[in-house]
């Protein structure tokens, strides 16, 4: 009898009520902001309203930052994918009243939409902030920053493209370091062992703020894909 391999998730799949305009989003929006998966490679050049640099951000909670990214920077197109249901909702009503061309949305694991939807060198940005750092010893192999996932990050993004990633972990923070600094394809844009200021275009979030007022540091790193 063959043994099942049971994949191991970065992410649990938080359910609860949705507000009228969560459920407006998903249902009513979902045509105009809304990706669904194709059987294949999902088409770039026809997803936005304009061909222009693209930016990946997965797993970005209840879209604050990456709403204020796509309205601040409209020469660039943003795709974010989440599997959280209100924060899709939410972010799908808010982009929504902000008449945004440039902001898709995906609902689903983010790691089987590159592998499978996503062609190469489709990027000029990846963007990950504040994933759940699993912070126990035992919980360290569901984070998804792994050798793996950088690699699958790597083939995504164009050549000289970037990868940002931030959490307010410390821990998470040297292991982050330390996977990209080991990879082949990424150089630190500080040099070595240097984490980054936070860039102006990375707007600093509720969240982020609440851990600022508890006393929590947050590390940025930007690498360049060579």
């Amino acid at each position: 009898m063959e043994k099942t391999i049971r994949k191991i998730q970065s992410f649990v799949r938080r359910s609860g009520r949705l507000t009228e305009g969560q459920k407006s989003g998903l249902n009513e929006l979902w045509s105009d902001f809304g990706v669904d998966l194709p059987e294949g490679k999902i088409d770039l050049t026809s997803l936005f309203a304009k061909q222009q640099p693209a930016v990946l951000e997965i797993g970005f909670g209840n879209g604050d930052s990456l709403l204020e990214m796509a309205i601040n920077t409209p020469n660039k197109n943003f795709l974010g994918i989440e599997v959280y249901e209100a924060g899709v909702g939410r972010l799908i009503n808010e982009a929504n009243k902000h008449q945004l061309t440039n902001l898709k949305i995906i609902k689903d694991d983010a790691v089987e939409v590159l592998k499978h939807h996503i062609e190469d060198d489709s990027f000029e940005t990846f963007q990950l902030f504040f994933p759940d750092p699993w912070h126990k010893k035992k919980h360290h192999k569901r984070r998804i920053v792994q050798t793996d996932f950088l690699n699958l990050i790597s083939s995504k993004l164009q050549n000289n493209g970037t990868i940002h990633m931030a959490t307010d972990w410390e821990n998470y923070a040297q292991h982050m370091m330390e996977t990209l600094k080991n990879h082949p394809h990424f150089k630190n844009t500080m040099g070595a062992h240097n984490y980054s200021l936070r860039p102006k275009h990375r707007p600093i979030t509720k969240f982020e703020r609440r851990g600022e007022r508890l006393g929590h540091d947050v590390w940025d790193l930007i690498f360049i894909k060579e």
